[in-house]
């Protein structure tokens, strides 16, 4: 049976207190995880929470996953309750995922106390739901939710639960370490004794609480488990899940396990960073192999031996990983890196050595005043073709812009807001005067509004999402703010940044890229 990477950000991830993912983010991750190599990919639970369901119907028109398998979330059928009549399950088969990943009480205790019913019950519920699944043509996987704690109040009961789901077709047993409570010695035992008495693939899930959710995952996989299941970030509720990143990077690396497609750990850092942009959770900047520090080095005692041979104090090259050492910045990797980048966006690099120095130099440049690319393709695109043609494409000119915003009454009345912006097209002047709900909805509405006589193009360009970060939360209201805008054309989606001592000069920023990168995208000549 091939090796399983499994992710569940979407679903088990997106519990993480203050997370709040929207049905297009969801999208936009599942792209990546995708583009990654992740094998399968958990969406949610359809028919329990409305925002799930519709994922999955979007998923079905508008996800194009090349290498991962969608799966579906859910739970056995209910207490003496047939799993055909039973709203939930059917909710799995009409999400038409190819995997559905059951949840089922393999603990006695939670059978008798949570369940409130009789422990035959519970083994009949995970066998007619299994069942029902697999005879729909379903791949079942199945999360033994509690198992390790299960398994050491009662191993014989927690070990029937496995062999009823694996004697009713499911293909996978998850072994779930739910409260998180377990340790890597521990979690290796259990795995081996439980492994041969089982006729399914052993799979692992556990939760951080001790702090050793990936060492725990990393035990069971040297006891034979052959499916790991995580988040990236190690996103999730309390202290989080395995860390997918950690996870992957270590059975890549220090156990030469195929986690990814050939190639494709090199892009493990940056899509870390994109999903941490999403998401709106500032990077962890001491997470293993990806985090911005996890290969930075203090110059002092041991700079000079660094300089004979990195790997003196590194136990990795960071490059396997897309990251890079800090101290030692490799000019020759940045180079590298945006010409991959150039041929990804279909922008020919070969041989221009002094455009690519230069688009290098100015990313640093930006960087070091809180810009980021990781997931602002558009604004890096523009940058290189300001580079590439001595200017940007300048679809307007603008001379000036303003918001004003009035709250009505004494402070608790309709507050509206109004923007007004000067600039040049296709050879007129145009004032346009703009409302809208807050002062970058009405920037948005004034620049629509001045620019749709010269390029009507811009009707099928609207801006779908809004993402603010402050960087420098110390410095109170004088802190730097990064905006992060995506826009989409029906099409195609595209993300912009933007960086001021302000919210709203950030968003003007953002906004104006969307707008020129969907010009731009859409074949329209500068008028």
């Amino acid at each position: 049976m091939d090796f399983h990477i499994y992710d569940t950000t979407l679903r088990d991830g997106a519990q993480q207190e203050g997370m709040n993912l929207s049905v297009a983010d969801k999208l936009a991750i599942a792209r990546m995880l995708d583009a990654l190599g992740v094998g399968f990919i958990e969406g949610g639970w359809p028919g329990a929470i409305p925002k799930d369901t519709e994922f999955f119907a979007r998923a079905a028109a508008e996800l194009r996953l090349e290498h991962a398998v969608l799966a579906a979330f859910g739970a056995t059928r209910k207490a003496y309750k047939s799993a055909a009549d039973d709203a939930q399950v059917q909710a799995l088969l009409q999400a038409g995922t190819p995997v559905v990943t059951l949840v089922a009480k393999s603990d006695a205790r939670h059978v008798e106390r949570a369940l409130r019913t009789t422990r035959g019950e519970n083994l009949a519920m995970i066998a007619d739901t299994v069942e029902l699944l697999a005879g729909e043509g379903r791949r079942v996987f199945v999360d033994a939710e509690h198992f390790f704690d299960g398994y050491r109040f009662d191993p014989g009961y927690a070990l029937e639960c496995l062999q009823t789901a694996a004697g009713a077709g499911a293909e996978v047993l998850v072994l779930c370490d739910t409260n998180g409570g377990m340790l890597p010695s521990r979690v290796f035992d259990i795995v081996a004794e439980v492994r041969g008495q089982v006729g399914a693939g052993i799979g692992i899930h556990c939760h951080n609480d001790t702090g050793c959710a990936v060492a725990n995952t990393l035990a069971a996989v040297e006891a034979g488990a052959m499916h790991v299941q995580g988040t990236f970030n190690g996103y999730g509720e309390r202290t989080g899940n395995a860390d997918l990143t950690t996870v992957i990077a270590n059975l890549a690396i220090k156990y030469g396990q195929d986690a990814l497609p050939p190639g494709q750990l090199a892009n493990l850092a940056s899509t870390a960073h994109s999903i941490s942009e999403i998401t709106n959770i500032a990077p962890f900047a001491r997470q293993p192999y990806v985090g911005q520090s996890a290969f930075t080095h203090k110059a002092g005692l041991h700079a000079s031996a660094i300089r004979v041979d990195p790997d003196l104090y590194q136990h990795t090259d960071p490059q396997l990983v897309g990251n890079d050492m800090r101290m030692l910045v490799s000019e020759m990797a940045g180079r590298a890196s945006i010409e991959l980048k150039g041929r990804e966006l279909g922008i020919d690099l070969t041989g221009a050595d002094e455009i690519i120095g230069k688009v290098a130099d100015k990313v640093k440049e930006l960087e070091a005043r809180g810009y980021t690319f990781d997931a602002a393709d558009a604004s890096f695109e523009l940058l290189l073709r300001a580079e590439l043609d001595g200017k940007r494409p300048e679809f307007f000119q603008i001379e000036s812009w303003r918001t004003i915003s009035e709250t009505l009454g004494a402070g608790d009345g309709d507050t509206s807001s109004e923007a007004t912006v000067k600039l040049r097209a296709g050879g007129v002047r145009f004032v346009a005067t703009g409302e809208g709900n807050g002062p970058v909805n009405a920037l948005d509405a004034a620049l629509r509004k001045a620019l749709l006589p010269v390029y009507p193009e811009l009707n099928g360009i609207r801006l779908v999402d809004y993402k603010v970060r402050i960087l420098d939360s110390s410095s109170g209201t004088d802190a730097v703010t990064r905006v992060l805008i995506e826009s989409s054309s029906g099409k195609e989606s595209w993300r912009t940044v933007g960086v001021g001592t302000n919210i709203i000069e950030a968003s003007w920023e953002a906004l104006t890229d969307a707008l020129s990168y969907g010009l731009l995208h859409a074949a329209v000549a500068v008028r």
